[in-house]
């Protein structure tokens, strides 16, 4: 699509939706909807669209499964999806790995601990108890 009509000039975007519409390229409209990247908030998901919007690509953002509470409003970790047929070009751009849309089994976060670092706490935890209810028992004979 020409960024200046032929004969008539310079037009200006009717809205921002026709706007961002003429950047995006047709080759890259098809296909299922693929998750390219991850982003903590909704200001980080805008910026990577902006980021994929300026290379053509088409994108959209959803809540994280587990996430979507209305009370979170901007708050809380988005996935960005893009066509199946510009997942290649969006992983090349961001540097990430493409996975589909409906493979969300992974549920933990990212900020979960490994299970043997839980288990140490939890036993220091238990040892560190157990040394105070003795010093208390101590001191109280």
């Amino acid at each position: 699509m020409p960024l200046v009509y032929v004969g008539q000039g310079e037009l200006e975007p009717i809205t921002a939706a026709h706007e961002k519409a003429r950047k995006v390229k047709p080759q890259y409209t098809g296909g299922e909807p693929v998750k390219v990247a991850f982003a903590q908030n909704l200001a980080e998901a805008q910026m990577i669209q902006g980021i994929l919007l300026e290379e053509g690509i088409p994108s959209f953002e959803r809540r994280t499964r587990g996430f979507d509470v209305p009370d979170f409003l901007a708050a809380g970790p988005r996935d960005i999806l893009v066509p199946a047929t510009a997942a290649e070009a969006a992983n090349e751009l961001l540097g990430g790995d493409a996975e589909p849309a409906g493979d969300d089994t992974d549920l933990a976060s990212p900020a979960t601990p490994a299970p043997s670092r839980l288990m140490l706490a939890i036993v220091g935890l238990i040892g560190c108890g157990a040394a105070l209810v003795l010093v208390v028992y101590e001191l109280t004979k």
